[in-house]
């Protein structure tokens, strides 16, 4: 089974700060996870300035700015970007980042960037998924406020365009999502419907779903997450502490441990206490020598170290051939 690709998106929690990122990226390797994830756009790219922010982004920011002002103190440079990168390759991280704008994706492509994570908002923008796609990158398309059609279209957009290695995540984008809307059994609707690798953004509180999900068969796992909860910004409310990030990386990496090879087998560990756990047919009375066995003189009992239980119907009617005492161990 391949290793789950565990993503800690960070996004915009750098609150506009190159020092604020690094830290995010120092916990994101201290955690574990295989990549950080951050957010690429010009704000002026990517909104209006006239658009309203979500109810979710009001409500967690406690104030109602523009998005176009609240995106603009959000921006990463080049520079920033380059720096990001070069450091996440000392800490032995990968680094991605979602583009927003189609600029910003020859921004990620000149910086050599593996990955492209198309973002939902994105999932109907025609000339974003083909500029994606014509990178020959492999491609991590995130499916929130989208049906089976949405996620169709992106597909033979993107296929159409030249992308060949595309995994879909299920999504649901609200912050922090509920549980009765996470619907996780769609992921695998998902996957037998497009025969992708299949996946999970999530945006509950908490780590049980992503759990689930990779129980699931989730190959990819999407989270985000803050060095404090109460800072202000976005998306800081609907994301993970680090001591909680490194909770989920432990607790799937325990779950993709127990998922197994699927064939049912003794392990190792078992064989050794089949004696201990399993039975034995065993006298309930004192037979003699030339006695029949029957339902009345036989019993099962522990340890299993003689005749296994499994072989009563061939032992029934058969004549002892020696003398027993109660609780010996019956023989043919």
């Amino acid at each position: 089974m391949s290793k789950v690709f565990i993503i800690a998106e960070a996004g915009v929690n750098h609150n506009g700060s190159i020092e604020i990122a690094k830290k995010l990226i120092d916990e994101a390797a201290r955690c574990g996870v295989d990549a950080v994830k951050f957010q690429s756009f010009k704000a002026k790219n990517l909104v209006t300035k006239a658009a309203k922010q979500a109810d979710y982004q009001k409500n967690n920011m406690g104030k109602e700015v523009s998005q176009y002002e609240m995106l603009k103190a959000l921006e990463l440079s080049y520079e920033d970007h380059n720096e990001l990168i070069n450091y996440s390759k000392e800490k032995g991280i990968m680094f991605l980042s979602s583009p927003f704008d189609l600029e910003s994706i020859d921004m990620l492509n000149n910086l050599g960037i593996e990955i492209f994570k198309v973002p939902s908002g994105e999932i109907e923008n025609v000339p974003y998924l083909r500029k994606i796609a014509k990178t020959g990158k492999k491609v991590i398309l995130s499916t929130g406020m989208s049906n089976l059609s949405d996620i169709e279209f992106a597909l033979e957009i993107l296929r159409g365009s030249g992308a060949n290695d595309i995994s879909v995540l299920h999504c649901n984008t609200d912050y922090p999502t509920k549980m009765k809307e996470v619907n996780l059994r769609a992921m695998n609707t998902i996957g037998s419907a497009f025969s992708v690798e299949i996946g999970y953004s999530d945006h509950t509180k908490g780590i049980e779903v992503p759990i689930a999900a990779v129980a699931l068969g989730a190959k990819i796992i999407e989270k985000h997450f803050t060095l404090d909860r109460n800072m202000e910004g976005p998306d800081h409310k609907a994301s993970l502490e680090p001591n909680e990030l490194k909770n989920m990386v432990d607790a799937i990496r325990n779950v993709e441990i127990a998922l197994g090879n699927g064939i049912k087998a003794l392990t190792d560990s078992e064989k050794k206490n089949i004696k201990i756990a399993r039975k034995s047919i065993i006298s309930s009375t004192s037979i003699k020598a030339g006695e029949i066995f029957t339902e009345d003189n036989l019993t099962i009992k522990r340890p299993g170290t003689g005749l296994s239980p499994k072989m009563w119907d061939e032992v029934l009617g058969k004549r002892a051939k020696k003398d027993y005492y109660v609780d010996e161990m019956v023989e043919l």
